[in-house]
């Protein structure tokens, strides 16, 4: 059966919540959610949820500028209304 882990990196600013384990015969192994801290910014390297990590951290009165979409190329971070991350 498979199973969230949560893996943290506190001193790396490294946060992941992960599927892991088992499905009958097939092996889970695979990433829900992936945050890292890099500067003063919270990038979203993955969001594999269903609602999209950043619509809660906006509720939790993180300012939208302070969050990038690291899971969207470059050129289109401009188009989401969240910091670019340049």
């Amino acid at each position: 059966m498979a199973r969230l882990n949560l893996r943290l990196s506190l001193m790396l600013n490294n946060f992941e919540l992960m599927h892991l384990g088992w499905d009958g015969t097939r092996r889970v192994h695979g990433s829900v959610l992936h945050i890292d801290i890099i500067g003063e910014k919270i990038w979203i390297q993955h969001d594999g949820t269903s609602y999209g990590i950043a619509k809660d951290l906006v509720e939790a009165d993180i300012p939208r500028d302070s969050i990038v979409l690291g899971f969207r190329p470059p050129h289109v971070r401009q188009y989401t209304g969240y910091n670019i991350g340049a």
